[in-house]
């Protein structure tokens, strides 16, 4: 019996850090997006619920699929078995982790040397 893969995906959304687990991550359909399918929400029986776990799976409730903007994933590690799922702000326990600078274009005709 294979074992099927789970893999972490972190990425910046509206200023946090958002970590979903998922057996489905592809380049998708769409050019500059990483598709991410099948996400995983653990069945907990706990009585302590992790509130940023439970928004996530409200957020995510009833989505086959999510399409991240390709410049906003972080990383992408294939795992040996699902964890939490969690959003962090962008600076916390983060500090090894520089985004790209953003924007990268500008609308509105500000950018030099474009005529």
């Amino acid at each position: 019996m294979s074992k099927k893969a789970v893999y972490r995906i972190v990425f910046h959304n509206q200023g946090k850090l958002y970590e979903l687990h998922a057996r489905h991550v592809s380049h998708g359909e769409i050019y500059g997006f990483v598709e991410v399918a099948d996400i995983i929400f653990g069945e907990r029986t706990a009585v302590v619920v992790d509130p940023s776990e439970e928004r996530l799976k409200s957020e995510f409730e009833g989505v086959k699929r999510t399409f991240v903007p390709m410049h906003a994933v972080i990383r992408i590690d294939e795992v040996n078995k699902e964890g939490a799922n969690k959003i962090v702000a962008a600076g916390e326990g983060t500090s090894n982790v520089t985004p790209f600078p953003l924007p990268m274009y500008t609308p509105g005709g500000d950018n030099k040397g474009s005529k």
